[in-house]
C-alpha cells in the first residue's frame, strides 16, 4: 500500500527535519531508541504522511510513535482527528508524554522495545 502526502507540507517537513530542534524527550528516545545504528527497523523523523507531520515513523512497520508535550494539551481535536485519519490506513500509534520519558525513560525504553517486537509479529 502506497501512503501519498499532501505536498503542501513538504518544505515544512524538511525544515523541521533539517532545522527542527527537537525536544529533550524527543533527543532521548531519538538517540537512546530509534536511531538506525539502536534499532532493526528504519525509524524517520518528522515523516510527512497526507497532510501530517509525525514525530517518529518506520514504514515497514507502519508504526507512529509521538512524544506529546504541553502544547497538546490544547490540540486534542486534531490529535484525535490525526490518529482516527492514520489508524485507518492501519498505521498504529505508540503516545508518550515528555514527563513520562524525563522521568521513566528505562521504563518507556523497555515499552517501546516490547511494542515494536509485538508490532513486528502482526505485519
Amino acid at each position: 500500500m502506497v501512503l501519498y502526502y499532501n505536498g503542501k507540507n513538504k518544505n515544512y517537513a524538511r525544515i523541521n527535519r533539517n532545522q527542527y530542534i527537537m525536544t529533550e524527550a524527543e533527543w532521548k528516545i531519538w538517540n537512546l531508541g530509534l536511531r538506525k545504528d539502536k534499532m532493526w527497523y528504519r525509524f524517520l523523523r518528522q515523516k510527512l504522511l497526507w497532510e501530517y507531520i509525525l514525530d517518529f515513523y518506520c514504514h515497514k512497520l507502519k508504526l507512529w510513535i509521538e512524544i506529546d508535550d504541553s502544547s497538546h494539551d490544547f490540540k486534542w481535536e486534531y490529535d484525535e482527528k490525526r490518529t482516527k485519519y492514520l489508524n485507518s490506513i492501519w498505521v498504529e500509534i505508540i503516545r508518550y508524554t515528555n514527563n513520562n520519558v524525563h522521568y521513566n525513560l528505562d521504563a518507556v525504553l523497555l515499552d517501546l522495545e516490547s511494542k515494536i517486537a509485538e508490532r513486528s509479529k502482526k505485519i
